[in-house]
């Protein structure tokens, strides 16, 4: 169901989406949703749709570090949960340690008696085949499907009350109009029916509803009435948004507007003012720019946008950085060119003190390289809460409490640290107590001083000072960031100095050898960034450069 780009490309879900199946007569709606922390919004909005869960878990791995926050959830809203262990098949499946760790979390997450007695389900998907034994495995899913039925109720609803559809998800249609999707809490929908628009504390408003789709087998299929306990599709509610009642006109009541959690990581973006800034972008100006933000946050519950210091600036608070990263990539591709500063984490007050945000990371990496990832989370405030190894692979599982602060830029250290082999997962724990100033990044930037293009015979004396972002032949200027310091503090260096010609025969000339340069996308950009530099963001291309308004860390 992960038709997005970005999902594909990234092998993770963002967005959250439903179908329908039908199974012996009945219709079974299915809502994917995300199971990383960042997209949590996307997960709180449509579980008021759901009267079951389905979890998978990997019959290797067991239980995942994202798997905790969708599951936790659920749990708190009360909903029945069926356990299905996923890739059965693979030869070092190990289903009764998956079922021990799954019921260790439920137990951690404090699920009640009834909740731990989950029924299992063990399957291959890719396969197709499903079983209540992991070496009984019938040829197709009806045992999943069996199990479903069996254990999550149909919806309670009141068909015979008047009109209640809570909107949990939008969509856009260039000949319909703004389509909003939701499931009917109580009463009947039908075409042509003039309805009310009602959140509390705003405004009622109305429409006239033009056209319905209910989701069957796949697809979106016209409708003329649809019943409570349905998922449906409304056409001609243009003013509607996410959280909104559609109610009947009569004798309708609005429902409880949905509730998300803060955000915990905040993103300034700006107009891009560097020497290249309107080559490459379609939407340009500081009205194109707040248009597309405050657009995001009719589908973006969790996200909020407000103005900066400056005219030209916005602050985009999010989930994290990776909720903030797609966005960009989303705008990005659509043609926007603009500028966006360093993560920075929200603060909070209570009672005098100053808090910040806590995570829980969990870092799966070879036993070989336990030592410099304890080490590197260790300075960066980590509180070691678990460490054991995974399976037979030789991986250790390593599970740190630390501030969000010390996670900025985190990933891309510790790749390098384990040479590429470490896998890092976060969700959010808590607000604590701000803990100190935190050490992240050491070395300092190599910056032009210069505007052309690279060449060869600068870039190869420019290598010895540090890693190199820029190939020959590339355009740059003045203020962009070409590479990395070896040592501490910026150092400006010419890479668009050219060889001179001289009247001196020479029987061949010198072969110049440079190194691989790092190649930075959207998502190490943000991560190397500091407080005195910007991420310039177009459709074609990624450059680091210096603020010129923010305060020098000082440099040679």
């Amino acid at each position: 169901m992960d038709s997005n780009d970005l999902e594909r490309e990234r092998g993770i879900t963002i967005l959250s989406k439903n179908t329908a199946i039908r199974y012996d007569g009945i219709k079974i709606n299915i809502i994917d949703t995300p199971g990383h922390a960042d997209f949590g919004g996307e997960v709180e909005r449509v579980l008021n749709m759901c009267d079951g869960v389905l979890l998978l878990v990997d019959s290797v791995e067991g239980p995942m570090p994202q798997t905790r926050f969708v599951l936790k959830k659920a749990l708190a809203l009360g909903l029945k949960v069926v356990v299905v262990v996923n890739k059965i098949d693979r030869d070092a499946a190990r289903p009764d340690y998956v079922i021990d760790k799954t019921f260790e979390l439920f137990c951690e997450l404090g699920a009640s008696d009834e909740q731990c007695d989950f029924p299992i389900v063990y399957a291959s998907g890719y396969n197709g085949i499903a079983g209540h034994e992991p070496d009984q495995l019938e040829d197709d899913l009806r045992p999943l499907f069996n199990t479903i039925i069996g254990s999550v109720h149909p919806p309670l609803v009141n068909p015979n009350a008047p009109l209640q559809l809570l909107v949990t998800n939008l969509d856009y249609d260039e000949h319909k109009g703004r389509i909003a999707i939701g499931r009917i809490n109580a009463g009947s929908i039908s075409k042509g029916q003039n309805v009310s628009i009602m959140c509390p504390g705003k405004e009622t408003k109305q429409a006239k509803i033009s056209e319905l789709f209910v989701y069957d087998n796949f697809s979106r299929v016209p409708a003329e009435e649809v019943q409570a306990g349905d998922i449906v599709a409304v056409c001609g509610v243009q003013e509607v948004s996410i959280g909104d009642t559609i109610a009947c006109n009569v004798e309708g009541t609005a429902l409880p507007a949905i509730k998300v959690e803060d955000p915990t990581v905040r993103v300034s973006f700006l107009v891009n003012t560097s020497p290249f800034a309107g080559r490459e972008g379609k939407f340009v100006t500081t009205r194109n720019l707040r248009d597309r933000l405050f657009r995001e946050l009719e589908r973006n519950l969790a996200m909020k946008v407000e103005a900066g210091d400056t005219a030209d600036t916005y602050i985009v608070s999010g989930r994290g950085s990776l909720h903030i990263t797609i966005l960009i990539e989303n705008m990005r591709r659509e043609g926007y060119e603009f500028a966006v500063g360093p993560p920075e984490v929200i603060y909070k007050e209570a009672k005098g003190k100053k808090l910040e945000p806590y995570e829980e990371a969990t870092v799966e990496v070879p036993e070989e390289y336990v030592g410099p990832v304890v080490d590197m989370l260790g300075q960066r405030k980590g509180q070691m809460l678990d460490m054991q190894p995974t399976n037979d692979s030789g991986l250790s599982r390593i599970i740190y409490k630390m501030p969000t602060r010390g996670l900025l830029g985190l990933r891309n250290a510790l790749l390098t640290a384990t040479r590429g082999t470490a896998v890092i997962n976060t969700i959010f724990d808590s607000y604590g107590e701000f803990c100190g100033d935190i050490g992240t990044r050491e070395q300092g930037s190599l910056v032009s001083f210069e505007t052309g293009q690279s060449t060869s015979y600068a870039l190869q004396s420019a290598q010895a000072r540090g890693q190199l972002f820029i190939d020959p032949g590339v355009e740059v200027y003045e203020g962009q960031v070409v590479g990395i310091h070896q040592r501490p503090g910026d150092l400006k260096i010419n890479i668009c100095k050219a060889k001179k010609a001289t009247n001196i025969r020479s029987n061949k000339d010198q072969t110049v050898t440079l190194a691989a340069t790092k190649v930075m996308g959207l998502d190490d950009a943000i991560e190397y960034i500091g407080v005195d530099e910007l991420v310039e963001i177009t459709p074609k291309s990624i450059r680091i450069r210096k603020n010129d308004k923010a305060p020098s860390k000082g440099g040679r």
